[in-house]
């Protein structure tokens, strides 16, 4: 005899399947984060193990390299967004500035949850603590330019770009960046002692004349820059070794001798001002200024990044 359900088995029907679904929602989320957290964990055992089995030194280049990809790459691809877009806003009046930043914000997000899910080796902390201001920048970029989104509804795109020049926390996430961009070159003159113990790196508060600055090795000038960029609070497009190019062709070329510019800091002074530099400087030079010159096997090093 067929009996009809009730009202009441019908809701008990439903509340099951919702808890059923529920649960098994819950229980791949688990397994997710399980499996994320241990893949953080294992890339961290695999790296003391390769040390211990090779004999890696603490900068070893696999672990520059490793960054590099792992880290490094992700950001500047955030980086270079940031710089198109910023680009857009000011040769566009009529340009959609709420869109550009949720897409900018948005992107950031997606690149910090990357970034968070890497591991440095714990015997190399300016790699990690390389790793972790890039991942406060992002955090501060996607919070900044989600809150100024409301702001940017109808707004010319210069005016926009001058709110968030003087954005107090996008200041803070552009100067994390900063740092860990020093944090990567002094790793990288660490790299560069296990060859050449009496490599040493110069104060960046002191005078630097041009003179000295010549006797310098390239990762040495690329590491005294970095320093220089992020005191300075110059957040720009081009890499460390794209200025240090420049400086060296001002230097070549007489330049330098003509302007009266006796000191290293006096020509970033002028190359950034008159904005000078642009990405890729490095790439086309690099073969008539340093033919002969000792440097990791990093990607920036051999091709435009």
């Amino acid at each position: 005899m067929n009996k009809r359900l009730s009202r009441t088995d019908y809701l008990f029907a439903i509340m099951f399947i919702f808890m059923l679904v529920l649960a098994l929602g819950t229980f791949f989320f688990g397994l997710r984060m399980g499996q994320e957290r241990a893949t953080t964990k294992y890339e961290d055992l695999l790296f003391k193990k390769n040390e211990a089995a090779n004999g890696y030194s603490a900068y070893h280049q696999q672990y520059l390299v490793s960054y590099y990809h792992t880290i490094y790459q992700p950001y500047r691809e955030f980086h270079k967004k940031w710089f198109e877009k910023i680009n857009e806003l000011e040769q566009n009046r009529s340009a959609d500035g709420a869109l550009i930043l949720k897409e900018l914000s948005k992107m950031a997000k997606e690149k910090y949850d990357e970034l968070s899910n890497k591991a440095m080796p714990d015997s190399s902390p300016l790699l990690q603590e390389a790793q972790q201001n890039y991942a406060k920048s992002l955090k501060l970029f996607h919070e900044a330019l989600n809150t100024l989104t409301a702001r940017a509804n109808g707004m010319p795109g210069a005016d926009l770009v001058t709110l968030m020049d003087k954005d107090v926390y996008l200041s803070e996430a552009k100067q994390f960046s900063l740092n860990s961009q020093k944090n990567y070159y002094e790793s990288i003159i660490k790299w560069n002692e296990t060859d050449n113990p009496q490599l040493k790196k110069v104060d960046v508060n002191k005078p630097l004349p041009l003179a000295d600055w010549s006797t310098l090795s390239l990762n040495v000038k690329n590491d005294y820059i970095a320093q220089s960029l992020a005191t300075g609070k110059s957040f720009t497009t081009f890499t460390p070794q794209d200025l240090s190019v420049r400086i060296d062709e001002i230097i070549f070329s007489g330049q330098a001798k003509k302007m009266n510019l006796n000191e290293v800091h006096q020509v970033i002074g002028v190359l950034l001002a008159t904005e000078a530099v642009r990405t890729g400087d490095f790439i086309r030079n690099k073969a008539k200024f340093y033919p002969n010159e000792v440097l990791p096997q990093l990607p920036f090093f051999s091709s435009q990044n």
